[in-house]
């Protein structure tokens, strides 16, 4: 029988709420992210070092502003010359994925985990993960949320304060709420 995390990772309903295992490495992340939001800004390489244990993979440049918050890391991996300003957060219960020239502006949340309609099946704990793509030379504005299961092409800018729910193809404008393709750039 597939343990809870083994059900998270293949994006199957599994147990977030009561699971030991996941609520351990939960906590595990969390207690890093705290110790990285809480070291002083100037305090560079220790920041740099404590983010490598928290991601899953880096490349060698990168600056996460702090504060900084996450489930698990290891579902993260960032690109070279990865960007993001302050109040990033990610829930990463699947693979969430930034491409090279990544630039995210402040309160930009990417949120894989998603719930059942059904009131029953929620009520039980369950949850579900669907991934989360972006490519490369991209800019999210301010205040956008990415919701699972979203591929954002290359060369693509979103708007300040958008929803994005559905994939957005290479070279494009897109905002809104929910986010759609306003031009080609």
């Amino acid at each position: 029988m597939p343990t809870e995390k083994e059900k998270m990772l293949k994006g199957e309903l599994y147990n977030a709420n009561y699971d030991p295992q996941l609520i351990q490495e939960r906590i595990k992340c969390k207690v890093l992210c705290h110790k990285y939001n809480n070291l002083a800004p100037d305090k560079t390489k220790k920041r740099i070092e404590l983010i490598k244990k928290i991601i899953g993979k880096t490349n060698n440049n990168f600056l996460i502003e702090q504060p900084f918050v996450c489930d698990y890391g290891y579902n993260i991996e960032i690109g070279e010359n990865f960007y993001s300003n302050h109040n990033l957060i990610i829930l990463d219960c699947a693979k969430v994925t930034f491409g090279n020239n990544v630039f995210i502006a402040p309160n930009c949340a990417f949120y894989t985990a998603g719930h059942p309609l059904d009131y029953k099946t929620r009520n039980e704990g369950l949850e579900y993960a669907k991934p989360i793509s972006v490519g490369d030379n991209v800019w999210i504005g301010g205040n956008v949320v990415v919701l699972g299961g979203v591929k954002i092409g290359n060369n693509v800018v979103i708007g300040a304060g958008s929803i994005v729910t559905k994939d957005i193809p290479d070279n494009t404008l897109a905002y809104g709420a929910p986010a759609r393709k306003i031009k080609e750039l």
